[in-house]
């Protein structure tokens, strides 16, 4: 598949931003192919893995979503970061990305944990806290492991 370019070119930002973002940004909306063929959005936190270049997220075992990913593998999944007006205008500079790709889920406890606990560090610094959490729900936790097949960003400034 092709994927779009970005259309305002003098808007947009390096991949290399795009990764920044993803790595900084707590949520996003992760959209899949819901039911009837309608798209299903849903705030989620992620977490970016530099060492394999996936987006990870993390779910219940049932539900809409997983029900979606099982019919289609195909989602895209857009955050964005918005600075203060500068000055006291009104006017926000607004960080964007949008990934598409393919999502595959993972059932594997170990792996659940290790990346749980990552994506609890861009939260807390309390291991406690991370080490009871895991404990907790990692056994009624699935990993959903996004592979980004295009990723595109732009910064705008609303005025």
């Amino acid at each position: 598949m092709e994927f779009r370019p970005l259309k305002s070119k003098v808007n947009a930002i390096s991949e290399e931003e795009c990764l920044q973002l993803l790595r900084e940004e707590k949520r996003g909306v992760l959209s899949v192919l819901g039911d009837g063929g309608y798209p299903y959005a849903t705030p989620m936190n992620h977490y970016y893995h530099d060492e394999d270049g996936f987006l990870y997220f993390h779910c219940g075992r049932s539900g809409h979503r997983i029900d979606a990913l099982e019919r289609d593998d195909r989602v895209s999944f857009c955050c964005y970061s918005a600075a203060p007006p500068a000055d006291g205008g009104w006017a926000m500079r607004v960080k964007s990305v949008v990934a598409f790709g393919r999502m595959e889920v993972i059932d594997d406890r170990g792996l659940v944990c290790d990346i749980a606990a990552r994506m609890c560090r861009k939260f807390t610094d309390d291991e406690s806290f991370i080490e009871r959490e895991i404990e907790r729900s990692a056994d009624a936790t699935l990993l959903m492991r996004f592979r980004i097949e295009h990723i595109s960003g732009k910064q705008v400034t609303e005025d």
